[in-house]
């Protein structure tokens, strides 16, 4: 297979200012994870009172130790709703993919450490995503609860929207997807439903506490009066209701019964086997890729530059080069694993739509899985391109990028823009995995051009009213509606609202995609046993 020669100068003045620009904005992203960190951090003498481990202490014993992890979503719902300072970023819970005793697991553990693990609008839709991952992936899922319920201050955002989680549980037990819950704490109300609708559920004696009204609530209600453990305490529901199928004595003891529970699942044996194929590093460091964006987002550069630092042995078969030089595509592979690969090198033309849907058929005929690399401003706009029929060629692609049937993986490496972001598999047309750096932009429009937009039609609107617009309405008109826009389509915008799976350091990428690429190819060969309604308690 043909070999990129990479043309990069890594020890040009460019070069140094790309590097230095991609590191602020990794050095960025990741001082806010470490803000969230260290404000869990301290409810740790509150959490060591009560006789328990905080959320990602319980998260560390129950993965394997040194076995890979993905963190995901980490900063869903930075700076919304209630969010003042960033602290709050990751909706309530702490999520990813991981090993627990050699099984793959997607696993959730409530963050009660910040605000008591309280859910906000961010947090159910963080919630239903990761649900979406474990049913296209296959995952078993794995809960460590301890939740104070949704946030009642957006009880009106959540409450109706929140029944889908519920009915999702039902559907994994029914499709044959196993789902462990340790429940640490509270788990009360609605948030009593997701233990209950778990096929395993593990209480900690005298911690666990799961009832649909609490005792005030009773009270009020019905003039009862109960102790928290004759309500909903941990022996109650292991000895009498039968909710629970365990009791665990403490923390500790609650994952190690997790633990237990996985491994007695005879999850990897159902495997056929898979055998593993040689492996060649990339030619170029992935650390050369720090100064390869161009920090002038109007520079131009070759997509092909990264496809030399995350493929096997930097090989790569471009696919009808000399046909659209905008838009590429062509097939490499990523620790063994081979996949189509779909990049910008500029607007996409016309050709470039007819060429990338085309590339899209003959993918989902070998059911090879595609990758996406997205740094567009969009399909290319103009007389000639309209009358070259960019919205039929335009429209051919998104077709096609809907209806593929094989695994879809997107990463955001630069700018995508407007019709470009859905053309390239963008969160809305539904990729298996989506994830951004940390220097890229998402947004219907460069914040200048809708100034300049907006500022127009205002202009042309008074002339037909046989009016002249004030100057400086449309200056403040245009600067405002671009500093807006600029503010929304940034990397930590997007992935606090969910645009994207999490941001990751460019360096990361190709172990990213060879982790990803075996999550699906694993599920495309793993048998599941259905039933119809999944597995209740009697």
């Amino acid at each position: 297979m043909p070999v990129i020669q990479s043309e990069l100068d890594v020890h040009s003045a460019d070069y140094a200012r790309n590097r230095e620009a991609m590191l602020a904005t990794i050095a960025a992203f990741r001082e806010v994870e470490q803000k969230v960190l260290d404000k869990a951090a301290e409810a740790k003498a509150k959490f060591d009172k009560r006789g328990q481990l905080l959320p990602r202490e319980r998260l560390n014993l129950l993965l394997d130790p040194g076995a890979p992890f993905l963190e995901l979503a980490s900063l869903a719902g930075y700076k919304l709703h209630d969010d003042k300072d960033g602290t709050q970023a990751g909706g309530g819970i702490i999520s990813g993919i991981g090993y627990i005793a050699g099984v793959r697991c997607l696993v959730n553990a409530s963050n009660s450490a910040i605000k008591g693990g309280t859910i906000s609008p961010s947090g159910l839709k963080k919630t239903l995503r990761l649900q979406q991952i474990a049913f296209e992936n296959k995952l078993p899922v794995v809960t460590l609860a301890e939740s104070g319920g949704a946030n009642l201050n957006y009880a009106a955002d959540i409450f109706v929207e929140g029944a889908r989680g519920f009915a999702n549980q039902a559907r994994m037990s029914a499709m044959g997807l196993p789902q462990v819950t340790v429940v640490h704490g509270s788990s009360t109300a609605g948030g009593a439903y997701q233990p209950g609708l778990s096929d395993y559920t593990v209480v900690v004696r005298g911690k666990a506490k799961m009832f649909l009204a609490g005792p005030p609530l009773l009270k009020a209600a019905t003039g009862e009066v109960a102790t928290d453990e004759e309500l909903g305490g941990a022996e109650m529901h292991a000895q009498t209701a039968g909710t629970a199928e365990y009791l665990a004595e403490n923390d500790a003891d609650g994952v190690r019964i997790a633990r237990e529970i996985v491994a007695m699942l005879p999850w990897n044996e159902q495997l056929p086997h898979r055998p593993r194929k040689a492996v060649r590093e990339p030619l170029y460091p992935a650390e050369e890729l720090l100064g390869l964006i161009p920090s002038d987002a109007k520079k131009p550069y070759d997509v092909r530059e990264i496809i030399a630092r995350i493929a096997d042995g930097s090989e790569y078969l471009d696919f009808k080069p000399e046909f659209d030089n905008q838009t590429i595509c062509g097939q490499l592979k990523i620790e063994g694993l081979a996949c189509g690969f779909i990049g910008n090198n500029g607007p996409i033309t016309p050709k470039g739509a007819a060429k990338a849907a085309q590339f899209i058929q003959l993918c989902d005929q070998s059911n090879t899985p595609i990758l996406f690399f997205h740094n567009t401003t969009g399909f290319m706009v103009g007389t000639e391109s309209e009358q070259h029929g960019v919205i039929k060629h335009g429209s051919k692609l998104i077709q096609a990028v809907a209806n593929a049937r094989v695994p879809k993986l997107t990463i955001v490496v630069g700018g995508s823009y407007g019709a470009g972001n859905y053309a390239m598999c963008g969160r809305g047309l539904d990729p298996r995995f989506i994830f951004a750096w940390p220097n890229s932009r998402t947004a219907v429009m460069g914040g200048a051009q809708a100034g300049k937009v907006l500022r127009i039609v205002t202009e042309e609107k008074h002339l037909k009213e046989g009016k002249e617009a004030d100057p400086k309405m449309l200056d403040m008109l245009e600067t405002v509606t671009a500093q807006k826009l600029d503010s929304q389509s940034t990397a930590l915008y997007g992935t606090a609202s969910l645009w994207d799976d999490g941001l990751i350091d460019p360096r990361d990428t190709r172990k990213l995609l060879g982790f990803l690429l075996d999550i699906c190819a694993e599920a495309e060969v793993r048998p599941l046993k259905a039933n119809t309604f999944g597995v209740a308690r009697f």
